[in-house]
């Protein structure tokens, strides 16, 4: 199988993390959907958040996934990736996608660990553990209609890999 593997799920899922790995395990290659498109920017989340507001953002994530996509390439994406239902359906079309699931709590502890601010500027304004508990409820819904399968994204990492291939597997 060479297909393009797409990791979705809110910030803080370990998309990067886990895509990294599974790249590794798969022997494809990896890219991140967000570096790239700060790489392409020149400019942070927050700066082009600031000069173009989130819709200018949310075109340049959609742009940037189809820039990076290609067999044999796993994808981690941007949180927000499946607010647009065209990428919704050309992740659908383009590739097998994985969701990694994981309470608002368990987030908004690992963003508290790790801030990232500028990576990750805030949607709301409201306290993390406020805000990760809204955009969850928002998007739940969208990460399980887009995914081939739902990952447990609270396990460590080589299980969470684990899970991905055996699901992987199922799927020839």
């Amino acid at each position: 199988m060479t297909a393009t593997v797409f990791i979705v799920g809110p910030r803080a899922s370990g998309k990067t993390t886990i895509g990294r790995a599974l790249a590794r395990a798969l022997g494809y290659d990896f890219v991140d959907t967000d570096r790239h498109l700060l790489e392409s920017a020149g400019r942070t989340v927050a700066e082009i958040v600031a000069e173009e507001g989130w819709e200018g953002f949310r075109q340049r994530e959609s742009a940037a996934l189809r820039a990076v996509t290609r067999p044999a390439t796993v994808v981690a994406t941007g949180g927000g990736m499946v607010l647009a239902a065209a990428n919704r359906q050309f992740m659908r079309e383009h590739g097998i996608v994985l969701y990694l699931a994981a309470p608002a709590a368990v987030l908004a502890a690992r963003l508290h660990a790790d801030p990232e601010t500028a990576q990750r500027p805030t949607l709301t304004g409201r306290p993390i553990a406020e805000e990760m508990a809204e955009v969850l409820a928002a998007r739940e819904a969208l990460y399980r209609e887009v995914a081939h399968q739902v990952l447990d994204g609270t396990a460590e990492p080589q299980a969470v890999v684990e899970q991905a291939l055996a699901a992987l597997r199922e799927m020839r």
